[in-house]
């Protein structure tokens, strides 16, 4: 489960790719899920907190820049 520290001191870059690889481990979960193969069920909330705290993260910092920016 990612920290909101941890995750403050990555790169957009670095967000981006934990992002794909946690939307990708979600979609298998699913599947997981689907056919009643699922070892820790608790494992997809982490997951789908995990996705809000970097989308949450990202939109931050895209709020940010764009109050910064002159002329906006």
């Amino acid at each position: 489960m990612a920290k909101i520290e941890d995750l403050r001191t990555k790169s957009d870059d670095q967000l981006s790719g934990d992002l794909h690889d946690l939307k990708r481990e979600a979609f298998n979960l699913r599947f997981q899920a689907a056919t009643n193969q699922l070892e820790r069920p608790a494992r997809i909330k982490e997951v789908r907190r995990d996705i809000a705290r970097i989308k949450t993260l990202q939109t931050e910092r895209t709020s940010s820049t764009a109050s910064k920016t002159p002329g906006a």
